[in-house]
């Protein structure tokens, strides 16, 4: 298990390669990736029980599915840290060619990745698949998949959510992030979720409640407690309150940095808000010290 202060000095590192991501190609999706980063590197770093070298297969391990792909910036630096490849290969984010693509893609190959990922609503139809195969074949490791809450507009997660209670798949735990925002606005104004802990329970979840999505110590106990409760008969939900852009305090809880780079001035104010933990990847002909 890892200790809190180690996971802290992650997050912090991974704030600042998504925010240097971003600038350098003036695309991609730092609202969410930001709010997501004590999430994904608590379930990295610490929950899920990970093989050394990488396989498509993913049998005798855990395994997680991005569901809401366009945080990538977000996977590929928790990947490059958890050691699936290079750091530097961070520099290559969305250029041409180059395996760290807008959307997670298998087709270059990528360690860590097992499934393309961006086009909504899927992630939970192929963690079940994932999950009810791993029954199938005796093994007793765990499923885990993150959503977005405004994925959650998708007809498919509901039918993915009553395959997997009617399965009894108990080895598989879902994560929304529960942030309020995508890129229209907010969940309220676009199209209301309502009671999300009564609906999937209604759907035969067993349910638990992260408001503190951003706290690393809360992470870290929910992500132990929800692996705890598999094997009981019914699938997990942790339904994670964060706050889009958390760590930026200029981006923070506002859906208008869902998929909007910053210029040079606010990338300079972002990362003297983010401590330098475990050094930052090398960029070539660095725009950021010109």
């Amino acid at each position: 298990m890892a200790k809190l202060s180690d996971l802290i000095n992650i997050a912090s590192q991974v704030r600042r390669d998504i925010v240097r991501m971003v600038y350098y190609v003036n695309s991609g999706h730092p609202g969410g990736s930001l709010g997501c980063a004590d999430f994904l590197t608590a379930l990295y770093f610490d929950t899920m029980k990970r093989k050394k070298r990488f396989n498509m297969d993913g049998s005798g391990e855990d395994v997680f599915f991005l569901s809401n792909g366009h945080i990538s910036p977000l996977f590929y630096s928790v990947l490059a840290h958890a050691g699936y490849f290079k750091v530097n290969e961070l520099n290559t984010f969305r250029k041409i060619n180059s395996r760290l693509q807008g959307h997670p893609t298998t087709h270059e190959g990528l360690p860590g990745v097992r499934v393309a990922s961006g086009s909504l609503g899927q992630g939970v139809s192929v963690a079940c698949g994932v999950a009810i195969a791993k029954k199938m074949n005796n093994d007793s490791s765990v499923v885990f998949a993150l959503t977005g809450d405004g994925e959650l507009q998708e007809g498919q997660i509901w039918e993915a959510l009553m395959f997997a209670a009617h399965k009894k798949l108990d080895n598989l735990i879902v994560t929304v992030d529960w942030n309020g925002q995508q890129i229209d606005g907010s969940n309220d104004k676009v199209l209301s979720l309502g009671d999300l802990p009564a609906k999937f329970k209604a759907f035969g979840w067993q349910v638990i409640r992260l408001q503190e999505g951003n706290n690393m110590e809360a992470v870290q106990k929910t992500l132990r407690s929800a692996r705890r409760k598999t094997g009981k008969g019914k699938p997990i939900a942790i339904l994670m309150n964060t706050e889009m852009g958390y760590g930026v305090d200029f981006m923070m809880g506002s859906h208008e940095w869902h998929g909007v780079a910053p210029n040079k001035e606010q990338t300079h104010k972002a990362l003297a808000q983010l401590p330098e933990t475990l050094g930052d990847y090398e960029y070539p002909s660095d725009p950021l010290k010109n």
